[in-house]
């Protein structure tokens, strides 16, 4: 049985009997002929993160197979900053593997996503798809394995306020209906997910929930199993394109920026990474975390600094990341600890047969419960540009490889303990601390650039773009500057309210 075919959401994959990582021009073609498909649309992200669109209507076959080949001619200048006006034309060229039905167009369209190629017909060196492709390939080429990751979105949706079944504040974790009032909707964001293809692990009220001023915000977050590193970057673009456009069918609002309102839980795109070689995952060895897992931790806390310059792009980033609020301010790691920069969750190492135990008609189950441990970063935020932040984590576990001490500076950077209580002060004092702003995540990327440079994976011209962005900010002392005000923080808040 070919467990990727059984029980797929995705109609391409129903209709074609072959995972998408297959699809060709032909299969294309062949379910637009089978299933009545009027429009193609062409879909690509931007400098500001945001998947951008190119619509055609399909006349004929020769039209449809021109397209399919040689993609289209866009205006670069107007996607990325880095790219001047006199020399702008870019290509984008579908990748077949993205194809799925979209969900929300009145007439039948098939969507695909994009890769840029510059005038030579070479890909776009400072793309941030490419660099994540060129990372990976990094990887794989200095390690000998596969870097694979799953995001986990967090993000508020905001209606009026019934009155009705109030939630508790601050208290919606894994909350039910009717005091979680959004489940509707966040199961409909999880089927069109999965029916683009997204591989959803599932999906929950999360802790932030409260009403301000008539109008309800309740937290949700989409899980996604952990996969090919550049699929992972794919799935949650098109899952953000998803759910805002979702929510715009309801009549919602949705926000994935980090911080809506000062004293309330933020939003944070924790991401979840394992390293794998001929299908098995390494992240552990004799039922404990292995040296691969640690190498990839070590080279994570050497860059965290620069890593924000990926992750946390717009000074309200910075309002989240503070003590107490379940988000990292130090350069640390941990079992189990969600007051750390990487996390190591619960993996299944226990050797008993839960299922069994809870379930005395089962028969032992022979299922190999390694393959799910993971390790998670928790300072990234929806602000980030996913293929950035990804393609710099890819960057970071192969510089942890590279490092001749790496196994050492893990070892100095666990703690086994809740940091932001009292008791541990002292051990507080002995770990560096993440940026406070944009201004400084700008100075760390500089500091450390070369290294995200190696391999050629991140272009100078993109480092410099980040970098530029960044310090445009002004905000070295924006935290200190506004304690004790209430109105200033919100008006920022309200500004980058749609980031990402």
């Amino acid at each position: 049985m070919n467990y990727e075919l059984e029980m797929n959401a995705n109609p391409l994959v129903v209709f074609l009997q072959k995972p998408s990582s297959e699809f060709t021009k032909a299969d294309i073609i062949s379910y637009i002929q089978g299933n009545g498909i009027r429009m193609v649309k062409f879909m690509y992200p931007a400098g500001d993160g945001r998947l951008k669109t190119l619509n055609f209507v399909i006349t004929n076959r020769a039209y449809l197979d021109e397209i399919l080949t040689y993609g289209e001619r866009v205006d670069g200048s107007s996607l990325f900053s880095f790219i001047e006006a006199g020399s702008s034309d870019l290509y984008v060229v579908p990748r077949f593997r993205t194809a799925f039905a979209d969900p929300f167009a009145e007439i039948p369209t098939l969507t695909m996503l994009c890769s840029f190629f510059n005038k030579d017909g070479e890909p776009l060196e400072s793309a941030p798809e490419y660099t994540l492709q060129k990372a990976s390939k990094a990887f794989t080429d200095v390690t000998g394995m596969r870097f694979e990751a799953m995001g986990e979105l967090e993000y508020y949706v905001i209606a009026p306020e019934t009155g009705l079944f109030p939630a508790t504040d601050q208290r919606g974790y894994h909350e039910s209906g009717p005091f979680a009032k959004c489940n509707r909707f966040l199961s409909k964001c999880m089927q069109y997910i999965a029916q683009t293809g997204g591989l959803v692990k599932y999906g929950h009220s999360e802790v932030g929930n409260f009403t301000l001023d008539g109008i309800n915000y309740e937290q949700n977050e989409i899980e996604f199993l952990p996969t090919r590193v550049e699929d992972a970057a794919d799935q949650l673009v098109i899952a953000k394109w998803i759910i805002r456009n979702l929510a715009h069918e309801y009549g919602l609002n949705v926000t994935f920026a980090p911080k809506i309102t000062l004293g309330k839980a933020g939003s944070g795109l924790h991401v979840h990474m394992r390293i794998t070689k001929d299908g098995k995952n390494q992240m552990l060895s004799g039922g404990k975390l292995s040296d691969t897992a640690r190498k990839a931790i070590a080279g994570m806390m050497k860059l965290a600094p620069s890593i924000t310059a990926f992750g946390n792009t717009n000074p309200t980033c910075y309002f989240r990341l503070v003590p107490h609020q379940e988000a990292p301010t130090n350069i640390c790691w941990g079992d189990r600890n969600r007051s750390v920069l990487v996390r190591v969750p619960l993996g299944w190492t226990s050797k008993k047969d839960m299922s069994s135990l809870a379930n005395p008609l089962e028969a032992e189950s022979l299922y190999k419960a390694e393959q799910r441990q993971t390790v998670e970063i928790r300072s990234p935020d929806g602000s980030a540009d996913i293929y950035q932040l990804l393609a710099g984590l890819t960057v970071a576990c192969r510089h942890g490889f590279e490092m001749e001490d790496a196994l050492r500076l893990a070892e100095e950077t666990y703690v086994d303990v809740n940091i932001h209580q009292a008791e541990n002060a002292s051990r507080l004092k002995t770990l560096k601390q993440l940026p406070g702003s944009c201004a400084a995540s700008a100075a760390c990327l500089q500091e450390q650039r070369s290294i995200f440079e190696e391999h050629n994976v991140f272009s100078p011209y993109m480092i410099n773009g980040i970098i530029r962005k960044l310090e445009a900010f002004n905000d070295a002392t924006l935290r200190e500057d506004l304690k004790g005000k209430s109105e200033e923080p919100q008006a920022l808040v309200n500004n980058y309210f749609h980031c990402g």
